[in-house]
C-alpha cells in the first residue's frame, strides 16, 4: 500500500491545493504563490453520515422573508475609526487590522475596547503574542480602564471557542490570527493551513453567536497581510496601518468594507498615552509649510470621501554626473517621471540635465492623479526659481499632451480650501463651472500646463 502524502502546496493568494509545486497557480494565474505546508490529518470515522440522521438543517427563505434588525451600529469611542467604519461597528462582523509591527494596531484595539467596555458592553480581549501582565503594563501607560472588560492569553482556537460560547461578549479582539493555532489542523501555527482554519473558524463564532470579532494580521515585507489571500475575502471589513513609525501620526484606511464606503482614512497622532485623534488633518500636515519658497505647492487629495491638503515640494538643480537622479518620496515615481517627460516635451524645461528630489511632506503616500497638476507646478517653480504664494491651491490630472483634465469631487475640494483660509485656487478649466465660492476664494481655471505655470507669476 502506498504511503500518502505528508504535505500539500497552496497558493498564497488564493488557497489553491496542489500535490505538486507549481510556477503559475491554476486557479487565479498568480505566479510564485504556491508554499509547502503539511497536508490536512485523516479523520477516522466509523461510517458515512447520511441526511436522514442530520438533526439541524438550513432552511431556505424568500427575501420578504428576512426581518432586518433595527440594531444600530456599535460605537468605538473614535469618530476617526468609526468614519472609517462606515459610521460604527456592524454586530456579528468579522474585522481584520493589518499593519507594520509597531505602528500601533494593539493600543488602538486596546483603546477600543476601553471605550466599549465604558459604554456598558461586555468585551474580551485575547492575546496570543502577550502575557496578562505584559497587557496590563501597557494598558496602565495608557490610563483608567472601567467596565466590563476581560482579558485572556491564549494560542489554543478551541480553548478561544470555548471561553466565547461561555462569556459572550459583545466585541472580542484576537492579536494575532497568525498565532492561533488547532489540532486538527496541519502546520505550525501562522503557516497556510493554521491561518485559514483559524479565520473560518472565527467567521463561524462571529456569524453563528452574534459577536463582532477584530483579528489582527501581521503583514509581509510588501505591506500584505501574512498568509492567503482569501483571508482578505472571508472578512468582512479589512483595515490597514500606515504611516512611518519615526513619525507621530498613523493613518487608518479601510480598503474591504462590506457595510460602508471603501477608502476611507481616520488620521491619529501617537503619543504618550496612546493614539489620538486627528479631527483637522489638512492643517496637521500642512502646518510649517507657509515660508514662501520656490518648488513649494499646496495640493489637495481625496482619500476616500475626505479632502484633505498636502504640501508637495519639488528640488530642482544641475547634476554632476552623466546620469541625473530622480527621486520620489509619497508620490509615485514612474508617475513623476511621466510629468517630467511632459514639462521637457511641451513647455522646453531642460529637466533631462537636472536631478529631481520630489517629497510630499508629512509622509504621506499618495497615488491619486489629481496630484498631478501639483507636482508639474511645484517642478515649475523650482526650475524657475519663482516662489508660489502658500495659500494658493492647486489640483488637477495632467495628460500626456499636457492638457489639465477634472478630477472628482471639486467641489468638496475648494470647501476644504476656503475652511483653510486659502484666497486662490488654480483648477482644470472643466471643473469651474457649476462650483460655488460664495466669494470667498478665486477660482483660475487652466486648460493646459502653459496656462497653470503662467498664473504662478
Amino acid at each position: 500500500m502506498a504511503k500518502s502524502k505528508t504535505t500539500v502546496f497552496f497558493c498564497k493568494e488564493c488557497g489553491y491545493e496542489s500535490a505538486k509545486w507549481n510556477g503559475q497557480c491554476p486557479s487565479c494565474k498568480a505566479w510564485n504563490t504556491f508554499v509547502e505546508a503539511p497536508a490536512a490529518k485523516e479523520e477516522k470515522t466509523a461510517g458515512r453520515v447520511t441526511l436522514s440522521g442530520l438533526q439541524k438543517y438550513p432552511v431556505p427563505q424568500r427575501l420578504d422573508e428576512i426581518e432586518l434588525s433595527a440594531e444600530s451600529r456599535i460605537s468605538t469611542g473614535s469618530k476617526e475609526l468609526d468614519g472609517v467604519l462606515g459610521g460604527g461597528i456592524v454586530p456579528a462582523s468579522l474585522i481584520l487590522v493589518g499593519g507594520d509591527p509597531g505602528i500601533g494596531k494593539s493600543t488602538l484595539l486596546l483603546q477600543v475596547c476601553r471605550n466599549i467596555a465604558a459604554a456598558g458592553e461586555k468585551v474580551l480581549y485575547i492575546s496570543g503574542e502577550e502575557s496578562l501582565r505584559q497587557i496590563k503594563l501597557r494598558a496602565e501607560r495608557m490610563g483608567g480602564f472601567s467596565g466590563e472588560l476581560l482579558f485572556l492569553a491564549e494560542t489554543n482556537l478551541d480553548s478561544v471557542a470555548a471561553v466565547l460560547q461561555k462569556e459572550m461578549p459583545k466585541v472580542a479582539v484576537i492579536d494575532s490570527v497568525q498565532t492561533m493555532y488547532r489540532d486538527e489542523a496541519s502546520g505550525a501555527p501562522g503557516s497556510v493551513s493554521q491561518v485559514r482554519e483559524s479565520t473560518s473558524v472565527l467567521l463561524q463564532l462571529a456569524k453563528g453567536l452574534g459577536i463582532t470579532i477584530f483579528i489582527v494580521g501581521h503583514v509581509t515585507k510588501d505591506g500584505q497581510v501574512a498568509g492567503p489571500r482569501m483571508l482578505e475575502h472571508m472578512v468582512d471589513t479589512v483595515l490597514y496601518f500606515e504611516g512611518d513609525k519615526s513619525a507621530a501620526y498613523r493613518i487608518v484606511r479601510g480598503v474591504k468594507n462590506r457595510f460602508g464606503r471603501t477608502d476611507e482614512i481616520g488620521v491619529f497622532e501617537m503619543r504618550g498615552e496612546g493614539l489620538c485623534e486627528v479631527p483637522n488633518p489638512s492643517e496637521y500636515l500642512i502646518s510649517g509649510g507657509e515660508i514662501r519658497a520656490s518648488g513649494s505647492v499646496v495640493t489637495c487629495s481625496l482619500e476616500g470621501s475626505r479632502p484633505m491638503l498636502l504640501e508637495i515640494q519639488a528640488l530642482i538643480c544641475r547634476t554632476n554626473f552623466g546620469q541625473p537622479r530622480r527621486t520620489a518620496s509619497g508620490a509615485d515615481y514612474n508617475r513623476v517621471n511621466l510629468l517630467m517627460a511632459v514639462l521637457e516635451k511641451r513647455e522646453g524645461l531642460r529637466l533631462s540635465e537636472c536631478d529631481a528630489y520630489i517629497n510630499v511632506a508629512g509622509g504621506m503616500r499618495i497615488s491619486e492623479p489629481s496630484l498631478d497638476l501639483g507636482i508639474v507646478t511645484a517642478i515649475a517653480s523650482s526650475y524657475t526659481d519663482t516662489p508660489v504664494s502658500p495659500k494658493t491651491l492647486i489640483f488637477g490630472e495632467v495628460g500626456l499632451s499636457g492638457e489639465v483634465r477634472a478630477v472628482k469631487m471639486a467641489q468638496q475640494r475648494v470647501n476644504e480650501a476656503v475652511k483653510m483660509g486659502f484666497d486662490s485656487c488654480i483648477l482644470p478649466l472643466s471643473n469651474v463651472k457649476g462650483i460655488e465660492t460664495g466669494g470667498k476664494i478665486k477660482l483660475i481655471g487652466v486648460a493646459d500646463v502653459a496656462a497653470a505655470i503662467r498664473a504662478l507669476k
